[in-house]
């Protein structure tokens, strides 16, 4: 007897590009150890199992785990054994283990390490990492123009910008011929504890632009276990935050699944990116809520 087909992830638009991304996306910092070790088989396999429920998006970066997560990916997608054009593949430029080069020399053999780390001929989406901490006139003038004769030889498809303060995206959009950037990719601000990133969209859709929100449990504050140390939210915060977690569990719900399923509820934003240990929440939430 056949198993029943399994329900498959929606798949929405990417601004102007053509592009259908899962609205969940697998973000691949964890594959670099940034939270704990992950052996290859566990990458590979969850890598798998988030492809064989219809997740298609894979985001990663050469500062997550100083290279190690694009190397762990590439052997994952790999392993995968499926055509090329059946998974979507972010990756960026400008932050390093090392610290930030946004220059046109850097951005440019970037792109190549990163291709070769992926066992990738192209990537479909290169971003400017973190843009706050350079030059947004310099991401203007020197690096976006470098990713444009990236775009021209084919090794990248689209370019974007990732980054906090959602005052860059509208810096920088203002700035460059319309077009020019497909994608921005904005965190810990479509959440239950915060959702300023709504207020832009108007904006964003009226440039053409697509929108991937990251952190969706604003980096570990919507969870039952609460953030991290090093978390950067103020002691306020972080104890409203687990008040709120206390008073979902006292009536029966979890404060991550509601977080998510309130990200993933605005049809303007093409995919939520979310760690590997989250992957299993977010299709919770999509199928079973």
């Amino acid at each position: 007897m056949a198993l029943p087909a399994l329900p498959k992830v929606e798949l929405r638009e990417l601004g102007n590009t053509g592009l259908k991304l899962s609205c969940v996306g697998f973000g691949a910092s964890p594959l670099g150890n940034v939270f704990g070790p992950v052996s290859d088989d566990e990458a590979i396999g969850s890598v798998r199992e988030a492809f064989r429920r219809g997740i298609n998006f894979f985001d990663t970066s050469p500062y997550y785990g100083g290279t190690l997560s694009e190397k762990v990916l590439g052997k994952a997608l790999k392993a995968l054994g499926v055509p090329r054009s059946e998974y979507i593949v972010a990756t960026k430029c400008g932050r390093y283990a090392d610290g930030f080069d946004f220059s046109a020399d850097r951005v440019t053999k970037s792109i190549d390490e990163s291709l070769e780390r992926l066992q990738l001929d192209y990537v479909d989406i290169l971003q400017c990492h973190d843009i706050e901490f350079g030059s947004l006139d310099q991401i203007i003038n020197e690096t976006i123009p470098a990713l444009k004769k990236l775009k021209e030889t084919g090794k990248i498809r689209f370019i974007g910008i990732t980054g906090l303060p959602l005052g860059i995206f509208t810096y920088v959009l203002d700035r460059v011929p319309p077009g020019t950037v497909d994608v921005v990719l904005s965190y810990c601000h479509y959440g239950i504890n915060d959702s300023a990133l709504e207020d832009l969209l108007p904006y964003l859709k009226s440039k053409g632009v697509g929108v991937i929100s990251a952190s969706p449990l604003a980096m570990g504050l919507l969870t039952e276990s609460g953030p991290p140390e090093w978390h950067p939210a103020s002691a306020e915060l972080k104890s409203a935050c687990r008040a709120a977690a206390v008073y979902c569990k006292e009536r029966g719900k979890n404060i991550s699944k509601l977080a998510m399923q309130y990200s993933l509820s605005n049809k303007d934003i093409s995919s939520v990116l979310v760690g590997m240990n989250s992957i299993k929440q977010g299709l919770c939430t999509l199928f079973f809520s």
